[in-house]
């Protein structure tokens, strides 16, 4: 099962933590190019480190770590410990506030592709994110952003303490998101080890970060090829998450919509054509009322064209249809129904291509998908809805997979409050602590 060790961060000296939220930073895959030029401006924000210049190379982010290393920049701690790490947030339109509780440590890097992995996907990745990230890694050694895990605990045995070490903080921000981030650490051996005995008898979901994990996961396979002996205990072995309980009410998956670009000869009307025979298709007055239109209904979509919007429901008779050699489980999730019956049906983008489409990105934003459609900088945006914890294990539990960026998380990690080095002599703790 997962086998989760505590380590010693490196983290910004204290007198540059004491500006701590000047130094964070959102996660390479969610930031936006407004906010990437705004933190560059500080030349020790965490963003030099995990999405460096453009132009810049894995090489160069190396050199930055070792002169921040050697200037004092950040330092690493003496003492292992497992990262407590809550983020309090609120969603927009309610007036309820959420904590999310979690911790973070090095967890094993075990093949998700092997049946006894202890570390589930939910996800297929991209495979040129995934080069990027390995050549990161291999240059830097360095995990700069833990990737985020769910482990199940019905009777919430670590939140106790967790709690308790939230009365010492070490950092307390507010992020780009509006969320307030806090850390604290736990050192006691006894306490820690009740963490490893409990995540020791559980499998992990992957929440988020999977082309950061799979980069781990390539790294060590290729260094274990070329090593004479592996013993299990290497650095390159264990990687940095984050992780909460998956049994807790303060975990949000918000949709993700696809803006679809740069079709050649693309004509609506004959789109539309495509679609009828699967689609009951209903033109709507306010594109603004979409998301709640098609909210809760199974096979619902809407579709932005400019300033004009539909929405799509598949007529539940063509269900069966779908030649995907994929479990029902699979074939009956509203993403899978939108890849097959609008995007390879109706766009004539085959499911095996449709991973590497230049075609199609992703957008969290329904405001922005709006905007981007009438201001002409995709031709049309498909609108989908988000989908269920429960929905998300059954997947993970059947074997195989959901289709890319089907899920979003909230809120998400930041950067920059610590960094877990997989280089042995940093690796290595101090003493032998008996875990």
């Amino acid at each position: 099962m997962a086998n989760i060790l505590p380590f010693r961060a490196w983290r910004y000296n204290n007198e540059l933590s004491s500006s701590i939220g000047q130094l964070t930073s959102p996660l390479f895959d969610v930031i936006s190019q407004q906010q990437r030029d705004a933190l560059y401006q500080n030349p020790h924000n965490s963003i030099h480190l995990s999405v460096p210049l453009h132009g810049e190379t894995p090489d160069d982010a190396h050199g930055t770590i070792e002169k921040w290393k050697a200037d004092g920049i950040i330092e690493q701690d003496p003492l292992p410990g497992i990262y407590v790490y809550y983020q309090h947030f609120s969603l927009p339109g309610s007036n309820k506030d959420y904590t999310r509780k979690g911790f973070v440590s090095f967890i094993e890097a075990t093949d998700w592709g092997q049946p006894d992995s202890e570390i589930l996907r939910h996800e297929n990745t991209m495979p040129h994110s995934v080069s990027d990230r390995v050549e990161v890694l291999k240059a830097t050694e360095l995990n700069v952003s833990p990737t985020h895990g769910l482990y199940f605990d019905p009777a919430f045995e670590l939140e106790q303490y967790m709690d308790e070490s939230m009365l010492n903080p070490i950092y307390e921000t507010e992020d780009y998101q509006g969320v307030r981030d806090v850390l604290s650490v736990i050192h006691d051996k006894s306490i820690i080890q009740k963490f490893i005995d409990k995540l020791g008898r559980e499998k992990v979901i992957l929440a988020d970060g999977h082309h950061r994990l799979e980069s781990s996961i390539i790294y060590r396979k290729e260094l274990i090829a070329n090593e004479e002996a592996n013993t299990g205990k290497e650095g390159y072995n264990y990687h940095m998450m984050y992780l909460t309980n998956g049994e807790a009410d303060d975990l949000r998956i918000l949709p993700t919509h696809r803006l679809i670009s740069d079709l050649e000869n693309f004509d609506k009307a004959e789109f539309f054509k495509k679609l009828e025979p699967n689609f009951i298709i209903k033109p709507l007055e306010n594109p603004n009322d979409v998301t709640e239109i098609i909210l809760g209904k199974p096979w619902a979509f809407g579709l932005l064209f400019g300033d004009e919007a539909y929405k799509v429901r598949l007529k539940p008779e063509v269900i069966d249809h779908i030649e995907w050699s994929f479990p029902n489980v699979i074939k009956k999730l509203d993403l899978t129904v939108m890849h097959y019956f609008i995007i390879e049906k109706g766009l004539g983008i085959l499911g095996k291509d449709q991973r590497n489409s230049r075609n199609i990105t992703f957008e969290r934003n329904f405001a922005n998908c709006l905007t981007k459609t009438i201001r002409g900088e995709a031709q049309f945006a498909i609108i989908t809805q988000d989908i269920s914890m429960e929905m998300v294990k059954k997947v993970c539990y059947s074997g195989h997979t959901l289709p890319q960026k089907s899920t979003y998380f909230y809120p998400k990690v930041i950067c920059g409050y610590l960094f877990g080095s997989i280089k042995n002599d940093e690796f290595e703790l101090p003493f032998d602590p008996g875990f």
